[in-house]
Parts: structure tokens; C-alpha cells; sequence
């Protein structure tokens, strides 16, 4: 029997194989390499600060540690990395070396290493138990390598700098993939050198010689690692340490030097940083790096100040959120573990990530478009509701503005609003409009900029709505991929954090300023200071500032707050801090710096280990980025034995 195909089907099966195959768009400017897509999808991850730094309880070491107080006596890298693991981190990176120069592997190019602790009998190599830890707890790993040394007496010279590619290559092929290699900008100033005891500038444009030399090291052995730098050339610094990236955050970025030199890392035009550049010469999106204690390093005295789960999700929303990734800095105890606050703050935030994003409220929703490309359902709006990132639904060429008008099915209340781009087309989108079907008309609800990678829109209050519509806006075809609403989980926090230091506090009516006729009106305020108000010295001549105690006391420690709004001018980078019983005879208490305190202004607890009672303190800011012509306080604190 023949088989018989009526006219009627065969003009229908001729008519769709004629049908006109719809195109995708084409790629708009600087484009993710692969390797930024998968960066991308990893969102967050953690750094771990652990040197003799940690047990000397300073911020940024000398280079001067004898690597006999390198003895941790509980070290697990497994408990580190599980705590990540806990708060969702995807990658953990090792501070393989900070700017002390004290190198956590066995490197061959310097003895001053774990090889020369006691901790393991000099056999132990930290950087392969935490690249252990982290492949054991699922999680990617990186190494962090300060070019900076403040130990090596052979930094300045070209034989430093040939040792830290040695160093490099010895990170990138002994610890299997790595997802990034980590440099900053912090290159040259005062250190040990070798018991030199002194200042050592480089020129940080030409020294490192990282384009021609020591990036193509990464590039060779590790060609899926992120290389991040204050300028990329894969992810950027996002300009701060409160791990916020800006409001508009593009991924695309053209790096600026200063005063028309070439833009290295330490040598770019910072105010392009949290923004980046609409239509950048490359792709070099944010990374937000923060740490969860106000320090980098651990310090007990800041036991009682790790970031809460509230506070680690608002940076969440304003990293990931924003089209960054988020970098939390963790920093374990000198016994090598984390302390308990840390690992519950973790374990809580994880949860609350969890739970907030487990049930998208928009998942069957309906969604009507004002124009799809080609009519074609290869682009349509259902792509917006899979969990394919790179689905995507896209106008036609024309089109550069288009509505979205969708109906929720669910009663549920929502507070967050997700809105991912195709970014493997490129950062298309200029801004969205939001509003709300309410009161038979539309309201306005919410507005965005640069959505990209991921755009997560927090509304004031939860609301149930039965229709949004979105307006989307671009100067070419648009590529949305990813629609979705979630209620943002509300934890109970059990606060268990300590304040060991509070109750040690000398009573601001117990002190008086002793010199007040050569400052400003207001002085007084630097010794209780709720509100914040930062006092500046207004003197064209450097004066110290003179306290006098009630009664005569043994310090145990004091704490200066720098400037809290954004500004740098007369944050001072260090110290003298002296003492006296009749104000003409004075002793030197403290002196130091004031570590990282420009990128990261929070509060700097400096110990005090003279017995010695005072009558009379006298406090002296050295140095700064204006040197101290004018100088900036918000609050001292002296605290007694």
C-alpha cells in the first residue's frame, strides 16, 4: 500500500522548512572570556589572612617576626574552609604571602618561610592543606602573592623582582587549578629589608614588569585563572573596602593612570573604580573585597564586631547584586582556627541565602512581551523563567526599548527583584523601569541601571502584586535572561559576640584637652563621639594633641577612629603616642602605623605593653596622603590595665 501525504500537510511541512532561520543578536562591545563567565557564576568566595602578622595582632607586619612565633597549635584548614562552605562561598584563596614577606609554602627563593617555623617541625606546607580543605569542602581555590615585601632585603632591586616570578610559578604549578591569582596595589614604603630598617620606593609603572613578565606566568600554567589587580586585566578593586560597588556598576572598564602615566596596579585613576566605564575598552568587572571583622587579620579585641548576617547580606546585594562578586575576608585565631562569632555570622548568612533564594514567586508567572525577535520562540519570554542564564529573551534589531508585562500567580509577599543580561552579548542594557498595577493604573515601583551579570532590585517593603511591568531600555537589541522574585528570609541571630574592651574604656569626663586654644572649636567632641563628626585641624603648623587624665593611669591600649564620610584628606598612616607624669618630660608608649587604614577606615586599636602610669598622653599623626599639613580625628579611646 503506498503512502499517500495530502497537498494540504505537504505545503505546511514546505512552508515552516522555508521559514527564514532567526539570527541572534550580534555581540555588543567588550565581551566575559570564558573564564570571566565561570568567575561570574561562582558570585562569592573567601580570603584568608594567616601570617606572624596574626600573632603579633598588628594589620600589616614589618617583615621583622622571628618565624619562631609561627606555631599554630589547633591549625584546620578543613574547619576554615567547612565555614565558608556554610556561608555558600563557591572559592577560597590563600594568603600565600602578605606584605610581611613570610611565605606559607616552602618556596626556594627565601628562608623566610614556614620552613623555618616550628610549626610541623619546618615540614608543613599551608597552602597545599588549604588548597586540600578547599577541594574536600567543594570549593575552587586561589592564591593571593603580595609583591610587596617588607622582608626581603632584596626588594627595590631587579633580583626581588625576579623572585617573585619564582615565587609566582612556584604557586601556579604546585597546587593543581587555581580560579584566580590575586595582586594588589600596595607596593613599596617602610620596612625590616633585612634589618635595614627603611624606606624603599619603586616605580611601580616599569618594577614589576607584569604585562611583559609576570602576568604571562599565570597566563601559561593556570589559563583559567582570574588575575586581579587594582586594574584587571580580569576583575578590578571596586575602589573600597566596605565591599559596595556602585549603584551603576558596569563590567566594562578602561583603566586610567595618574598624571598621564601608564595605569599598573597602585597607578590608576580610582575614581573610575566602582563605576567602571559604560562602554569600556574591556571587560574587567568588580570585585568587591571586604573583611568580616573590621580588620584583615584577626585581633580579640575586634571579637565582638564580625559582621552580622544582615550586615554580609546588604553587601551581598551590593556586590553580587550589583554585577560584582563578592571577596569576604576571613581571619582565623592565632591557635589556626576561626572563632566561634565567625563561624556562627558564616553559618547564619548561608542559611539566609539559602532560604531567600529557594522560592522564586515569579516561577509561573505569565509574561507578555511588547516585541519578540523574529516572533521566533527560540527568544521568547519563557527563557526568562528556566534557570539557564544564558537563555535569554531579545527584541529585534530596531527595538531598543521594550515592555515586559507579567502576571504573578501567588499570593506570596516579595522585597526582591532579579534581573539577569546574556553578558555573553555583551552589557547591553542602559536602565529598567518597574511599576505596579495598583489602584487600576500603573504605579512606580523601582528603577535600575546596568543589570549585566546579575541585578538584584531591593524594594523598601515586601508587597503582593498580581502584575508588573518592566520597561527596558538599550542602545542596541536587547538580551534579558533571567526574571524572578524572592522574599528576603528573615534569621534569628543569636548574638553571642564579646566586648572585652568596654568596660576598660577611661570615661571621656575623666580626660580633658589640655591644648585647646590651638585647635578648632569642637575638639572635645574626638572623646565621645556617637554621631560621628569628624573634627579636622585647621592650623597651618603640626600641634599634637595633649590629654590630661583625672587621675593617674596604666594603658593598656587606645583606638582611633578616622573619618567616617568617604574622605581621605588627613587620615594619617601613622603615630606617636607618648606619655608623661608633668607634661615636660615624655615617653614614647606606641608608635607604628595606622595599617591600610586609607581603603579601609575603621577603627585602629593599637595595645600598649609599658607599665609605666601617666599622667599626661600626647598624640602625634605622622604622614598621610596630604602629610599631615591638616590632620582629621573622629574619636580617640584610651583604654587602662
Amino acid at each position: 500500500m503506498k503512502n499517500i501525504v495530502s497537498p494540504f500537510v505537504f505545503l505546511l511541512f514546505f512552508g515552516i522548512a522555508c521559514q527564514p532561520e532567526v539570527n541572534a543578536p550580534e555581540p555588543y562591545g567588550a565581551l566575559p572570556s570564558e573564564r570571566q563567565l565561570r568567575w561570574h557564576e561562582m558570585e562569592m568566595y573567601s580570603l584568608i589572612h594567616y601570617t606572624p602578622t596574626t600573632f603579633q595582632n598588628k594589620e600589616w607586619g614589618y617583615g621583622d617576626a622571628d618565624p619562631a612565633i609561627f606555631n599554630p597549635k589547633k591549625f584546620d584548614a578543613d574547619q576554615i574552609a567547612n565555614a565558608a562552605a556554610a556561608a555558600g562561598f563557591k572559592g577560597l584563596i590563600s594568603v600565600a604571602k602578605h606584605h610581611d614577606g613570610f611565605c606559607l609554602w616552602p618556596t626556594a627563593t627565601t628562608d623566610y618561610s614556614v620552613a623555618a617555623s616550628p610549626w610541623k617541625d619546618g615540614k608543613g606546607d599551608m597552602v597545599k592543606e588549604f588548597m586540600e580543605a578547599s577541594h574536600k569542602n567543594s570549593l575552587d581555590f586561589g592564591v593571593y602573592l603580595s609583591a610587596w615585601d617588607r622582608n626581603d632585603t632584596r626588594y627595590g632591586s631587579p633580583e626581588y623582582a625576579e623572585a617573585y616570578r619564582e615565587q609566582l610559578t612556584e604557586l601556579m604549578t604546585q597546587y593543581g587549578d587555581l580560579f584566580t591569582s590575586w595582586h594588589d596595589g600596595a607596593n613599596g614604603g617602610d620596612g625590616y629589608y633585612g634589618g635595614l630598617k627603611e624606606e624603599r620606593i619603586i616605580d611601580r609603572t616599569t618594577y614589576y614588569e607584569w604585562e611583559e613578565k609576570t602576568w604571562p606566568i599565570v597566563r601559561e600554567h593556570q589559563p583559567m585563572a582570574m588575575i586581579f589587580s587594582d586594574i584587571g586585566p580580569d576583575m578590578r578593586w571596586v575602589g573600597n573596602e566596605k565591599g559596595f560597588a556602585a549603584e551603576t556598576s558596569w563590567a566594562t572598564f578602561t583603566p586610567e593612570g595618574l598624571d598621564g602615566q601608564k595605569p599598573v596596579p597602585g597607578v590608576v585613576n580610582s575614581d573610575k573604580l566602582p563605576e567602571g566605564t559604560r562602554n569600556g575598552e574591556f571587560w574587567i568587572p568588580a570585585e568587591c573585597d571586604v573583611p568580616h571583622r573590621p580588620g584583615w587579620f584577626y585581633h580579640p579585641e575586634q571579637d565582638d564586631q564580625v559582621k552580622s548576617p544582615d550586615e554580609l547580606f546588604e553587601i551581598y546585594l551590593k556586590s553580587v547584586g550589583r554585577g560584582a562578586n563578592m571577596n569576604l575576608g576571613l581571619a582565623p585565631m592565632p591557635d589556626g582556627v576561626l572563632h566561634p562569632n565567625d563561624v556562627a555570622s558564616l553559618e547564619q548568612f548561608g542559611e539566609k541565602i539559602e532560604k531567600t533564594f529557594e522560592n522564586n514567586i515569579a516561577k509561573n508567572a505569565i509574561i507578555i512581551a511588547s516585541n519578540t525577535r523574529g516572533d521566533s520562540k527560540k527568544f521568547g519570554v519563557q527563557n526568562l523563567l528556566d534557570e539557564d542564564r544564558y537563555s535569554y529573551w531579545a527584541t529585534d534589531d530596531d527595538v531598543h526599548q521594550a515592555e515586559l508585562e507579567i502576571s504573578i500567580n501567588s499570593d506570596e509577599y516579595f522585597d526582591l527583584i532579579r534581573l539577569r543580561e546574556n553578558i555573553k552579548l555583551g552589557q547591553r542594557i542602559d536602565s529598567i523601569k518597574i511599576e505596579n498595577w495598583s489602584d487600576q493604573r500603573w504605579q512606580p515601583l523601582a528603577q535600575a541601571t546596568s543589570i549585566g551579570a546579575n541585578r538584584l532590585v531591593k524594594l523598601e517593603n515586601p508587597i503582593q502584586a498580581k502584575k508588573l511591568k518592566i520597561t527596558v531600555y538599550a542602545p542596541v537589541a536587547i538580551t534579558l535572561s533571567d526574571f524572578a522574585l524572592f522574599k528576603e528570609e528573615q534569621t534569628k541571630q543569636e548574638d553571642n559576640r564579646l566586648n572585652v574592651d568596654e568596660k576598660l574604656r577611661i570615661d571621656a569626663e575623666q580626660i580633658k584637652i589640655t591644648n585647646p586654644e590651638l585647635y578648632a572649636e569642637g575638639v572635645e567632641a574626638i572623646l565621645n563621639n556617637p554621631e560621628q563628626i569628624t573634627w579636622v585641624n585647621d592650623k597651618q603648623e603640626l600641634q599634637p594633641l595633649v590629654f590630661e587624665l583625672q587621675e593617674e593611669k596604666t594603658l593598656r591600649g587606645f583606638s582611633y577612629l578616622p573619618r567616617q564620610d568617604g574622605e581621605k584628606e588627613g587620615i594619617p598612616t601613622h603615630y606617636i603616642l607618648e606619655g608623661s607624669m608633668d607634661k615636660n618630660n615624655w615617653e614614647i608608649l606606641a608608635e607604628g602605623e595606622f595599617s591600610n587604614i586609607q581603603n579601609n577606615p575603621t577603627l585602629q586599636h593599637i595595645e600598649i605593653a609599658s607599665d609605666k602610669e601617666v599622667k599626661y598622653i600626647r598624640f602625634t599623626p605622622k604622614k598621610g596622603s596630604d602629610l599631615i599639613q591638616k590632620y582629621s580625628v573622629t574619636e580617640i579611646i584610651f583604654y587602662k590595665k
